[in-house]
C-alpha cells in the first residue's frame, strides 16, 4: 500500500505485534514501533478511500451525464430570461431587491429583539460570553440574552449603514442601473458571449488533465529498491542490494541468511533526489497556464463587449462574429500581455503553495516564532495574490 509491504499484524491480549514483538525492521536498519505502523496505514487508507471516492463520482457522472446537460441548458434558458428582463425591468428588479434586504434586515432586528425579551427571567439566561467561555455546541449561545443583543445591534448597525448608502448614493444606483440595462442589450447582440465560458473551462480541463498526468508519470519514475533483510545480526543490514548478482557477492558469504528484498520504489541517482523539485516546476506551469486560460478568456469578452461599445450604430457596425474577432485579436496581439500577466501571478501562487508545504511539516514543531512568521508571510502573499488579480483583471480590460 502506498508503495510500501506492510508486515503481518496480528493482537495477541489486545496488544498489537509483528509476530512476537511490539517493534519491526523498517527495512533502513531501524528499529520502528507497531503503533507507527498502524498510523501510516490509516493514513495509507485515506488515499485509497479518495479513490473508491473518485471512482463512484466518476460512475454516477457516466450514469447521469444528460441530465447534468439537461440541468445546464435549463439554466442557461432561465438566465438569458433573466438578461432580458433586465433590459425592461432593471430599475424595478433592483428597486425591489434593496427593499426586500432592508425588511429582511428589519425583520431579523425585530426576532432579536423578541428572542432578547422571551429570555428575560430564565435561569443561566443573563450569563455573560466572557463567563461562558468557548463551547462547541453552539446551540448554548442561543440560550443567552447578551447573544440576541449582539445579533442585534450588528443588524441595527447593517440597517443603518445601508439606509445611509441609498441616501447619499442614490444617483449612482441610478448610474448602476442604467449600466444594467446597457450591459444586458450588449449581451443580447454578443450572444455567444453566453457560451465562452464553456470553452474556457474545456482549456482549463486540458490544463489540469496536463498537469496530472504529468506528476502521475513523475511520480511513476521511480526504480525499485532492494534492501538486504536478515533475523541475525550482519553488517550489510538495510544496504541497498540488486537481486541478479545478490546470490555471487560477499554478503551471502558473511551473513548466509541474508535475503535480498524489495524495499520501495525510489531511487539514489541525481534526477531520483531533485525529483521534488520537478514536481514543484510542474504545478508553476500548472498556475502559469491556468491563469493564462483565465486571462485569454477575460480579454476576449473584453474585447468583444468593446467592439459593441465603440460600435457608432448598433448593431450594424459590429462585426459578424464579434467573439471570434475578439479570440483573434487577443492570440495575435496580446500573448505576451497575458502570459506577462499569468506568469506574475504564478510566481505568487507557487510561493504560497510552498509556505503551505512549510506549514504543513511545521505542524509538529513547537518554536513559536517561526509559525508566526509563517501565518505572517500567508496572509501576506494572500493579500498580494487578490490584488495582483485585481490589477490583471482591469489591465487585460484596458488592453
Amino acid at each position: 500500500v502506498a508503495r510500501r509491504c506492510f508486515p503481518a499484524i496480528q493482537a495477541k491480549k489486545g496488544v498489537i505485534m509483528v509476530g512476537n514483538e511490539t517493534t519491526y525492521d523498517d527495512g533502513r536498519g531501524q528499529r520502528r514501533n507497531v503503533t507507527e505502523l498502524l498510523e501510516g496505514a490509516r493514513k495509507a487508507n485515506v488515499v485509497l478511500e479518495t479513490r473508491q471516492l473518485a471512482m463512484k463520482i466518476f460512475e454516477d457522472y457516466t450514469v447521469s451525464w444528460y441530465w447534468i446537460i439537461i440541468g445546464l441548458v435549463i439554466a442557461m434558458a432561465f438566465s438569458l430570461i433573466f438578461i432580458v428582463l433586465l433590459r425592461f425591468l432593471a430599475g424595478i428588479m433592483v428597486w425591489v431587491m434593496i427593499v426586500m434586504v432592508i425588511l429582511v434586515l428589519g425583520y431579523g432586528i425585530f426576532h432579536c429583539y423578541m428572542e432578547y425579551s422571551k429570555l428575560k427571567g430564565e435561569a443561566g439566561s443573563d450569563v455573560s460570553l466572557t463567563d461562558l467561555g468557548f463551547q462547541t455546541d453552539l446551540r448554548v449561545y442561543l440560550h443567552l440574552r447578551q447573544t440576541w443583543l449582539a445579533f442585534m445591534i450588528i443588524l441595527c448597525v447593517l440597517e443603518l449603514l445601508i439606509v445611509l448608502l441609498l441616501i447619499f448614493l442614490r444617483k449612482r444606483i441610478l448610474i448602476a442601473i442604467a449600466l444594467i440595462k446597457e450591459a444586458s442589450r450588449a449581451v443580447g447582440h454578443v450572444m455567444s458571449s453566453l457560451l465562452f465560458p464553456l470553452f474556457t473551462f474545456f482549456l482549463l480541463c486540458l490544463c489540469i488533465a496536463y498537469w496530472a498526468s504529468t506528476a502521475v508519470f513523475l511520480s511513476t519514475s521511480n526504480e525499485a529498491v532492494y534492501k538486504v533483510f536478515n533475523e541475525s545480526s550482519c553488517p550489510y543490514s538495510g544496504h541497498t542490494c540488486r537481486p541478479e548478482t545478490f546470490n555471487t557477492s560477499n554478503i551471502t558469504k558473511q551473513c548466509p541468511d541474508s535475503q535480498c528484498l524489495f524495499a520501495f520504489y525510489g531511487g539514489e541517482s541525481s534526477y531520483h533526489k531533485y525529483l521534488i523539485v520537478l514536481q514543484f516546476f510542474n504545478v508553476f506551469m500548472f498556475f502559469w497556464l491556468a491563469n493564462f486560460t483565465l486571462a485569454l478568456g477575460q480579454v476576449t469578452l473584453a474585447g468583444a463587449f468593446a467592439s459593441y461599445y465603440w460600435a457608432f450604430k448598433k448593431p450594424q457596425d459590429l462585426p459578424a462574429f464579434p467573439l471570434f474577432s475578439s479570440f483573434g485579436r487577443a492570440l495575435r496581439y496580446h500573448t505576451g500581455s497575458l502570459a506577462f500577466g499569468s506568469l506574475v501571478l504564478a510566481v505568487v501562487q507557487v510561493i504560497r503553495v510552498t509556505l503551505e508545504y512549510l506549514d504543513h511539516r511545521l505542524k509538529a514543531a513547537e518554536n513559536k516564532l517561526a509559525k508566526f512568521l509563517l501565518s505572517c508571510l500567508k496572509c501576506c502573499f494572500w493579500c498580494l495574490e487578490k490584488f495582483i488579480k485585481f490589477l490583471n483583471r482591469n489591465a487585460y480590460i484596458m488592453v
